[in-house]
């Protein structure tokens, strides 16, 4: 029999400890923000830390610590033992509610809402404790070449359940998972419940990529930004998925240097099967890539990640200057925007490629 996963508190958090005291600090303070945004990748904690906060913020015999270095360097955290916290560990508590992208299965005849998938949803934060990416949350659902979104409909819902009153909470919280995958309606229609709240309710946005948020949504919400993890750390949650995008990077960069028309044709055929979710994540991946060699070149601070290939480590961020960072970090932007908008993959993959190729010659 399987053992069923909890959610996590504060000191099952993978690192981020600077930022949880500021949050505990926040909370005791009794400074809460209403509608907040925790920016970051879902790998680095962004998730994770948002559910542990709901939970804090609404356990009943709340832990403060006076010696840090006997607690992983924590101030504070929930009791984990209250009946608030043991529902918030199940995910189970009925004043905690969910928002996320949602697509309909392929045999359903029913419209994709995120009201179908509460169950689901709440299996798959507890299978990867709320370090679960947007396409393992597909494959949880058997659609991974499908894009999932957050619609009006679902807004509606989010809307008359924060309008109701808490069962027992101090706070009902509405958790909006990947809130850049709303469609503008389900946006539109959150803005003025982001705005003026009913009493006693916590809107908390967890999102990568606030450039796709519209700005009016951004300007509403208290910004909480989750940097990104050591590479010792962060190896801990995806190395798999880490080793895959960095041997799909290294191979990439180095055949479009030489660009040899043979084997990039066999690796646009390759991305392209990853599935448009996949595609999206390296992309991303690449985005960081470009930026930490950046930093490196610039300040010659040791690179914060590692490509599996020691001689590629050493070499690839002398090819990324101020020259070109900015233009390669604009073509895989458009190139994302291309896959989120359903272009044929092959073809926006080849242009990109061809646009990289041209800007690492301009170092």
């Amino acid at each position: 029999m399987q053992v069923k996963n909890k959610a996590v508190q504060f000191k099952e958090v993978i690192g981020q400890r600077a930022l949880i005291n500021r949050l505990t600090q926040i909370i005791d303070a009794g400074r809460v923000s209403h509608a907040q945004l925790f920016l970051g990748r879902t790998v680095c904690g962004s998730l994770a830390i948002a559910v542990a906060y709901a939970q804090y913020l609404n356990c009943q015999n709340r832990q403060h610590f006076a010696d840090t270095t006997t607690h992983d360097g924590l101030r504070a955290d929930s009791c984990g033992e209250c009946p608030s916290c043991k529902k918030y560990r199940e995910l189970t508590h009925p004043d905690l509610h969910f928002l996320f992208p949602n697509v309909a299965a392929a045999n359903s005849k029913k419209k994709a809402s995120a009201a179908m998938y509460q169950e689901e949803f709440r299996d798959f934060m507890l299978q990867h404790r709320q370090y679960g990416t947007l396409d393992q949350w597909y494959e949880h659902l058997h659609v991974e070449k499908q894009q999932g979104f957050i619609r009006e409909a679902d807004a509606d819902d989010a809307i008359s359940i924060l309008s109701r009153k808490s069962y027992e909470a101090a706070y009902k919280t509405m958790l909006i998972w990947m809130p850049e995958r709303m469609n503008q309606d389900a946006a539109n229609t959150l803005l003025k419940t982001l705005e003026e709240p009913t009493p006693n309710t916590l809107m908390l946005l967890v999102g990568e990529s606030s450039e796709r948020l519209l700005a009016t949504v951004v300007s509403r919400v208290q910004q909480v930004n989750v940097p990104p993890l050591p590479p010792a750390q962060l190896a801990t949650v995806s190395s798999e998925d880490n080793a895959e995008q960095a041997a799909l990077f290294v191979n990439w960069m180095r055949m479009l240097f030489r660009l040899n028309m043979q084997q990039l044709s066999t690796w646009v055929d390759q991305a392209s099967a990853l599935g448009r979710e996949r595609q999206k994540r390296f992309l991303l991946y690449a985005q960081d890539s470009v930026r930490a060699c950046l930093m490196t070149h610039v300040t010659g601070v040791p690179l914060d990640r590692d490509f599996g290939d020691e001689k590629f480590n050493a070499s690839f961020p002398t090819m990324v200057t101020e020259r070109n960072a900015d233009g390669l970090c604009t073509a895989l932007d458009e190139a994302l925007r291309a896959i989120e908008g359903n272009a044929y993959a092959k073809i926006a993959l080849m242009e990109l490629s061809f646009n990289i190729s041209r800007h690492l010659k301009r170092r």
